[in-house]
């Protein structure tokens, strides 16, 4: 009986370590899939992370070309780039346009005489209307119309120049206007006594009190605007 006992254990333990061996097989074979399973997904990532690395390289082996310009456009786009506030005007305004340039509420023909005065007394030198714009205390864009203007009058002569890398205009005087401004108030017009007026009689221009009192006054506008 005892014999019995002893068998039946020894075959108990068998039975066990052969569960125990199957038990590790097991656990062997499912963490090998497991690792399989995990190794499949990442070379699908890889994969899929490399397409885009080539198309991103052929993108940037292939950029746009830049347009190739003509001559003619080159020297279009240097005639633009020296243009003047003058020539821009120029081109934006009609002749009519120029010759008919008015200032709200100023003497145009008084602030023609007074641009000549100041231009006469630099004689063939001239001078940068940059300086007369700012003299006669008027800004660029109402000063080079100005300076169309008087040209097409025939007034003022331009020179084109190159000063401290920027292209500007010097005015010369060309010729005086004519100007009927000087003689407006004078006292001969509306005298009372002008047919007795002569050289030599007891009316006369050389001791005419109120002649006198005209030319003082227009002596005294020159100065006020200077």
């Amino acid at each position: 009986m005892a014999k019995k006992n002893d068998a039946l254990i020894n075959e108990a333990k068998k039975i066990k370590a052969e569960l125990d061996e199957l038990k590790k097989k097991k656990k062997t074979l499912d963490s090998s899939k497991a690792k399989k399973a995990e190794a499949k997904p990442a070379k699908k990532t890889k994969k899929a992370e490399a397409k885009p690395a080539k198309k991103t390289k052929k993108a940037e082996e292939k950029p746009p070309k830049p347009k190739k310009l003509t001559k003619k456009e080159l020297e279009e786009i240097k005639r633009i780039e020296e243009l003047t506030l003058e020539e821009e005007l120029e081109e934006q305004l009609s002749d009519k346009e120029i010759e008919n340039f008015q200032i709200e509420k100023v003497d145009m023909e008084r602030l023609t005489n007074r641009v000549c005065d100041i231009l006469a007394e630099r004689e063939s030198d001239g001078m940068f209307q940059s300086e007369l714009w700012k003299k006669l205390k008027l800004t660029n864009q109402v000063g080079s119309r100005l300076a169309l203007k008087l040209e097409r009058m025939g007034t003022i002569t331009r020179l084109k120049l190159l000063e401290k890398e920027r292209w500007t205009y010097k005015l010369i005087l060309k010729k005086t206007p004519i100007s009927t401004q000087s003689i407006v108030n004078a006292p001969c017009l509306v005298c009372p006594v002008e047919q007795k007026c002569s050289l030599d009689g007891e009316i006369s221009p050389r001791s005419c009190q109120l002649i006198e009192d005209w030319v003082i006054i227009e002596m005294k506008k020159p100065l006020k605007a200077k």
